[in-house]
Parts: C-alpha cells; sequence; structure tokens
C-alpha cells in the first residue's frame, strides 16, 4: 500500500460536557453542545432565540449538511476537520454598535489561534481571519433575530489542501503539521476553542459595560492591531457590480469601513458591499 492510500489518522470528536465543564466559572456561557451534524449551526441558533433560549448558549457541530457564509456563501468543511460553532448572545447596546460582534468576533479568534495553535492571523474587514500568506483560515457570520444575535464561525483546523478551495488553508497547514494529503493531527481543537470562547467572553462582556463603544472597551484599538485591511488600496466591490478603489483609512464608532477615494471618504456597512479585495496597483 502507497502513502497516497493509507488511511488517514482519525480526527477526534470534541466533548461537549468537557467543554461546558472546563467553563464552569465562566459569567457568559450556560452550555457547550456538540451535534454529530447539522444543517447549520446559526440557523439552529436563531431558532432557539425566538424560543427564548439563554444568552450563552453556545452550539458546535462537527459536520454542517449546510453551512454558509456572509451574502449565502456556502461554506464547506470535512467531519471533524475544523470549528463550526455558533454564539447567542443578548447584547444590550445600541442598535448601531451591533455591527461590532463581527468584529469583537475577529479580535478573539485572532488571539485564540495565536495561543492555542501559534498561527499569527490578521483579520480582513469585516468578517474573515486570514493565514500570514493571505489564505482564508476562517469566515464569521453574525445574524439578528430579534433582540438576540447569532454569531457563527467557521475556520478550518487540520483540513489538508485537497480538501479546500484554493483561496483556502488550514491551521494545520499553516503550522506544516498537515502535509498534503494527511490529515493534519496536532491542532487541538478542544484548545482553540475554548481559547477562543474565553477570549470573546473577556472582551464581550467588557464591550457591553460600556454599552458597545469600541473606543472605551478597546475593542477599536486591538481589532485595528490584527486589520490587515486599515492602510493599504482596496478595490471594493458593490451589490450593484461597481467598484470604488480607494485607500481604507479606518474603521467607524458603527464598525463600517472608510474608504477615502477620488470623491472624498465613504463609509461602508458590511450590508453595503461584495468584496473588498487588496487593489491590483500601488
Amino acid at each position: 500500500m502507497t502513502d497516497t492510500d493509507s488511511p488517514a489518522p482519525d480526527r477526534p470528536g470534541l466533548d461537549g460536557a468537557a467543554l461546558t465543564a472546563a467553563l464552569a466559572d465562566s459569567g457568559l456561557w450556560r452550555s457547550v453542545e456538540v451535534v454529530e451534524q447539522v444543517g447549520s449551526t446559526n440557523a439552529a441558533l436563531v431558532a432557539a432565540a425566538a424560543a427564548d433560549a439563554p444568552e450563552g448558549t453556545v452550539l458546535v457541530a462537527e459536520h454542517q449538511a449546510a453551512g454558509r457564509g456572509r451574502l449565502d456563501r456556502v461554506w464547506t468543511s470535512p467531519p471533524r476537520a475544523g470549528l463550526t460553532v455558533s454564539l447567542l448572545l443578548r447584547p444590550d447596546v445600541p442598535a448601531a454598535r451591533r455591527a461590532w460582534l463581527s468584529l469583537l468576533t475577529g479580535v478573539a479568534l485572532a488571539e485564540a489561534v495565536s495561543t492555542a495553535a501559534g498561527v499569527r492571523a490578521s483579520l480582513k474587514w469585516p468578517n474573515d481571519l486570514l493565514a500570514p500568506d493571505g489564505a482564508k483560515l476562517a469566515g464569521i457570520l453574525a445574524e439578528s433575530s430579534g433582540r438576540a444575535v447569532v454569531v457563527g464561525v467557521g475556520l478550518n483546523v487540520s483540513t489538508t489542501a485537497d480538501e479546500l478551495p484554493d483561496t483556502g488553508t488550514s491551521l494545520a497547514l499553516v503550522r506544516g503539521v498537515a502535509p498534503e494529503g494527511a490529515s493534519g493531527a496536532g491542532v487541538d481543537r478542544a484548545a482553540v476553542l475554548l481559547a477562543f470562547l474565553r477570549a470573546f467572553e473577556r472582551r464581550y462582556l467588557r464591550w457591553v459595560q460600556v454599552l458597545g463603544d469600541p473606543v472605551s472597551s478597546g475593542l477599536a484599538a486591538d481589532y485595528l492591531a490584527w486589520c490587515s485591511t486599515v492602510g493599504t488600496r482596496v478595490t471594493v466591490t458593490l451589490p450593484d457590480g461597481s467598484t470604488l478603489e480607494g485607500v481604507a483609512e479606518a474603521v467607524d464608532w458603527d464598525g463600517r469601513l472608510v474608504v477615502r477615494g477620488p470623491a472624498g471618504p465613504v463609509e461602508l456597512a458590511a450590508g453595503d458591499v461584495r468584496h473588498v479585495r487588496r487593489a491590483s496597483r500601488p
């Protein structure tokens, strides 16, 4: 049997009870439920929110049959190869500040993969976590349900090169512990998930305490420290197919990207754009 014919090592599952116990001292997380398969963790928690499920409910799926990202883009991952997790939140902050939840999630995720997996990632506004070479490690999707917000994360952990799109990568591949065609054992999904939930809780509670103020909570400064979009020349594709080219100057108080184009600065909310890419010319 050749190496390419050899079966890949097993990808261990996550233990919901152990994860919940590890977060017993949490001031936010109520429970962590792990299911083998679900259509969409976000859709399941949106339904739970409508049924008055409490804030701090966490749902993790080993496999999503109908995963999706922003603008209903498809998100797929082999079973147990990544982290597919959604969080149910009920933030008591002004509605305009809720856009910062996706950015807060990105900061917590960047911190988690740095501390738990040793990968220095960056954040592409509004909802992508990128590897050092610019390939996509994770996507983030926040959806409102009345006064609740469900935030979902899809992170590639042990996904192999032949299981990924050309623009994607995984923590195992970045670390070099997953040669092409292998399952990439060596990155502990539970450790990454716990680091993410703890980092998120710390930032979220501080942010809610100051009514979503990104400056006094420290979130704005920390987001800029991780963000690879601000300070670069970008091409923004708008919903009608037109484009705006300019310099991404800042992220404003409502989480909008400020792009200085030919006619001056333009504030863009996540829902106002289809794509944000680095411009092809300097």
